[in-house]
């Protein structure tokens, strides 16, 4: 059973992000996203809360959970194995308002990009080609059902979780993106939230658009799971990852190189890593000159 909405206001009220171990109610960080961070909570052990503070009235995080909920059906409609969630919007004076989507746990030793870890080759193709299979589920949805209705979906390992029944489940539904009628259904606006208030017209103005539009494109959705691998520090399954899914891209012909995916993480790596440099300057700018709480919970160094 998840905490009750005012265990959860009262572990809200109590959050330092800037110093977790401060915190009224103990809680132990299981991963980062793009715009939120994923925390066990003492007093519930069988689900991760997901904590995006990225409103600024009620209304805007009702709107979220709306598009949330309906990318969450599109992606069970098309098929794929979601774990059981929900949603609780917390409110405190003079704070953002704060969305928090609850999702049941899994085993976390059975994420993709950890039993990557261990895998030899012949493991990680067939765990590969699982995660391939759920992904053209997405793409053959779209090419139905376009332009009234397009999914996007992030295909890197660490949002895949096998079972150890052998069932494959898809966890990264807190940035729903899909396009009904051509027209995007997520404010871009409120990913920007996560981004240093200096950097946030630039970033809208060349960046924002590639960064969301990448997700619809499967070539593109390929490129960034395979160059993942470098992040997880097995680059040695990179041959074998671009000849799995170059199978799945045969019918368009426009076939993942080696090449290709050295330039694109390195490109990808360099953005990253300056994004999170920029947003550490930003938390020091926001809590030691202008004396205010900042909001977003930042991961340490990151190898890769």
């Amino acid at each position: 059973m998840s905490l009750t909405k005012t265990q959860l206001h009262k572990f809200e009220k109590g959050l330092i992000p800037t110093a977790i171990e401060q915190s009224l109610i103990p809680a132990e960080i299981l991963g980062y996203g793009e715009i939120s961070t994923v925390f066990e909570i003492q007093g519930d052990d069988e689900n991760a809360y997901k904590r995006l503070p990225l409103f600024t009235n009620q209304q805007l995080a009702e709107d979220y959970t709306k598009i949330y909920n309906s990318y969450c059906n599109y992606l069970k409609q098309i098929g794929l194995n979601l774990p059981d969630d929900k949603t609780e919007i917390i409110i405190h004076k003079k704070r953002p308002v704060v969305l928090y989507i609850i999702q049941k746990k899994h085993n976390p030793e059975r994420f993709a990009h950890k039993l990557t870890k261990s895998f030899n080759a012949q493991q990680f193709e067939s765990i590969l080609n699982k995660i391939c299979t759920e992904i053209e589920k997405v793409w053959d949805f779209n090419s139905k059902n376009m332009p009234k209705i397009e999914v996007a979906i992030d295909g890197q390992l660490s949002n895949w979780i096998l079972t150890e029944d052998d069932k494959i489940f898809y966890i990264d539904t807190s940035t729903p993106l899909f396009k009904l009628d051509e027209v995007e259904q997520l404010n871009p606006d409120l990913i920007l939230k996560t981004a240093p208030s200096f950097l946030r017209w630039i970033l809208k103005l060349f960046f924002l658009k590639d960064v969301m539009g990448r997700y619809y494109n499967n070539r593109q959705v390929y490129m960034d799971l395979i160059a993942n691998l470098y992040k997880e520090q097995r680059a040695d399954l990179i041959p074998t990852a671009i000849k799995t899914i170059n199978k799945y891209l045969k019918d368009d012909g426009n076939f993942i190189s080696v090449k290709e995916v050295e330039k694109y993480y390195k490109e990808d790596k360099l953005i990253w890593t300056l994004f999170l440099a920029f947003r550490k300057f930003d938390r020091w700018l926001t809590t030691k000159i202008l004396r205010r709480q900042y909001e977003f919970i930042l991961p340490g160094k990151i190898k890769r």
